[in-house]
């Protein structure tokens, strides 16, 4: 599984972060820095959520942020 997180900058100055292949990971921050880690941090406890249910797709998930 790849995550690709997009950004865009609001009107009001706020950054707007979000993991388009995982519905609902959006995440605002005072930059574009903590949008990106603050998304990046609600993918891993959604992921975390479904493996620990037992949800989640039988494959291996490989995390790479850069």
């Amino acid at each position: 599984m790849e995550l690709k997180i997009e950004t865009e900058r609001e009107d009001d100055g706020r950054w707007i972060a979000e993991i388009t292949n995982m519905p609902g990971v959006m995440c605002y921050g005072d930059s574009e820095q903590a949008a990106m880690a603050a998304a990046q941090a609600l993918a891993l406890r959604v992921l975390a959520d479904q493996i620990e249910h037992q949800n989640s797709v039988q494959r291996l998930i490989t995390i790479t942020c850069s």
